[in-house]
């Protein structure tokens, strides 16, 4: 007798239906696992078999065949132990065997039957709503996750019994139901930017890119706040709209780090140490698993002390930076990771700044910033938006009793350009300036005849590199997005071409 209950694995973050066919015929006992089956799915006979037992099923003493279906594809993880109990059951007519058909089962086993949290679970039930299934059986602590998909119906079960319980009578057990509010995390922060003392045109510049989502760049001294000001630009940023939260949570959750967040992840903030690897960075193993340019998507992604990064790990960061997503590849599949992420970097002006200096003055010679700055590609740097410098804070500025704007304040002037720019970009799957393409900057991004005349002179003297052009255009509408001005003057254009500090020192 052949029993064959649905599931689900990932690739990537995108989940696909994983038969799995349980086969109970007379023979010596022994259970078989193929259909590419890791360490972890080999072990879960052990865990079924000790689950069985502790809930009072007899486990069948015979030759069992459990086939993972597609069987070319890599199968991980422990989220297939329920559906295989299931498969056994069902040879025993503890239920109904055609209900098992209705829906997808994902769930760990302990040894006493209880159903622990797995990793994928919201993409596990976006497939099974494509696929048509009624609903989705998974552990209870799951259930939050999974009920962010409309249309589907989440049963969250505490263990075997209920689930075998359910699956004599389905009606009997409504499923769960949530409301968004009842999911969303509450947006708290420990900082704020009234507490920074100076730094006046740092903070406006970080308004800028928080309200178009550039990246930036932070030159300065150490001890001059670069860091402390980098860690705040959350606390500025709106909230994400309902399609970046499943995003980042597919992302979160396809990588088993759902449960430190709770059900949902709002506004990524990651911060790499500079020892990090490239698979580390951009994603990688036999079976791709996301890096830190995809955990930081549709948040921050802050490289502290930026030329002490690997020169690899930095060339790495161009594709996912230019398109906003990643590619892995691996001789038996790609994978696809979306990293649509702010890039914040801090660095100071040159390697010896405190060396051979007077304390007065901490300016580097260009020799100085020349080599340090040749550490970091010159792409790469074209691919930042804002280029800021962070001077040493002063006296007064340090002592001042002076709060400086909340970051409720500068957030509501964020969260107004960020919806111009949501209706502007209207059924397009762009949420931001910095995501415009050339065909959107053409349209978006007209300028009058003096705002042209000043984009000449940066070209002409400056040097501006056309993706340079592209992007002083892009923080340049951005900046009227914040004024609430229809088009861009010349006064936008002015401001954005002051922000490409590395094009006018060099």
């Amino acid at each position: 007798m052949l029993a064959k209950v649905s599931s689900a694995s990932l690739i990537g973050i995108e989940a696909y239906v994983v038969d799995v066919e349980v086969d109970v015929s007379p023979g010596l006992p022994a259970l078989v696992t193929v259909g590419l089956p890791d360490t972890t799915v080999r072990e879960s006979k052990e865990r079924v078999r000790a689950a069985l037992k502790n809930c009072g099923y007899e486990f069948p003493s015979k030759k069992i065949i459990i086939n993972l279906a597609p069987a070319d594809r890599k199968k991980e993880g422990s989220a297939f132990d329920l559906p295989i109990s299931l498969g056994l059951l069902a040879h025993s007519d503890f239920f109904p065997f055609e209900r098992i058909q209705d829906y997808l089962f994902m769930g760990e086993l302990a040894l006493d039957g209880r159903l622990k949290p797995v990793k994928g679970v919201l993409s596990s039930a976006v497939i099974a709503r494509k696929n048509g299934f009624k609903g989705i059986v998974i552990p209870k602590p799951d259930e939050k996750e999974a009920a962010l998909v409309p249309g589907l119906s989440i049963y969250g079960m505490e263990n075997l019994v209920q689930v075998v319980e359910f699956l004599r009578a389905p009606e009997d057990v409504p499923p769960c139901r949530y409301s968004l509010k009842e999911i969303l995390p509450p947006q708290e922060y420990q900082v704020d930017f009234q507490e920074v003392g100076g730094q006046q045109h740092v903070k406006r510049a970080l308004e800028v890119a928080a309200a178009g989502s550039h990246n930036i760049l932070l030159i300065g001294p150490p001890g001059a706040g670069k860091t402390m000001l980098a860690r705040r630009l959350p606390t500025i940023l709106p909230r994400m709209s309902f399609d970046e939260i499943i995003e980042v949570t597919q992302v979160y959750s396809a990588s088993g780090l759902l449960g430190e967040k709770g059900p949902l992840v709002e506004r990524p903030f990651r911060a790499p140490h500079h020892t990090i690897s490239r698979a580390g960075m951009i994603g990688g193993g036999v079976i791709p698993k996301p890096g830190e340019v995809s955990l930081a998507h549709n948040g921050v992604l802050l490289l502290d002390e930026l030329p002490e990064f690997r020169r690899p790990v930095l060339e790495d960061l161009r594709q996912p930076v230019e398109d906003g997503k990643v590619t892995v590849s691996r001789s038996s599949m790609s994978a696809i990771f979306p990293s649509s992420f702010m890039l914040v970097a801090a660095m100071n002006p040159c390697e010896d700044v405190y060396r051979g200096l007077a304390s007065s003055s901490l300016d580097c010679t260009d020799s100085q910033r020349s080599r340090y700055y040749s550490k970091i590609s010159g792409p790469l740097l074209d691919r930042i938006d804002i280029q800021v410098e962070v001077p040493c804070v002063k006296f007064r500025d340090i002592t001042s009793r002076f709060m400086g704007e909340s970051s409720v304040r500068i957030r509501q002037r964020v969260s107004k350009a960020r919806a111009r720019q949501l209706r502007r970009f209207k059924g397009k799957k762009i949420y931001s300036n910095a995501q415009m393409d050339s065909k959107e900057i053409k349209k978006y991004c007209q300028v009058d005849e003096e705002g042209r005349g000043l984009l000449e002179m940066a070209v002409d003297r400056l040097g501006f590199s056309a993706r340079a052009y592209d992007r002083v255009l892009k923080v340049s509408r951005t900046i009227a997005d914040l004024e609430g001005a229809a088009g861009i003057g010349p006064v936008h254009v002015s401001e954005a071409i002051q922000y490409r500090l590395l094009d006018r020192l060099f």
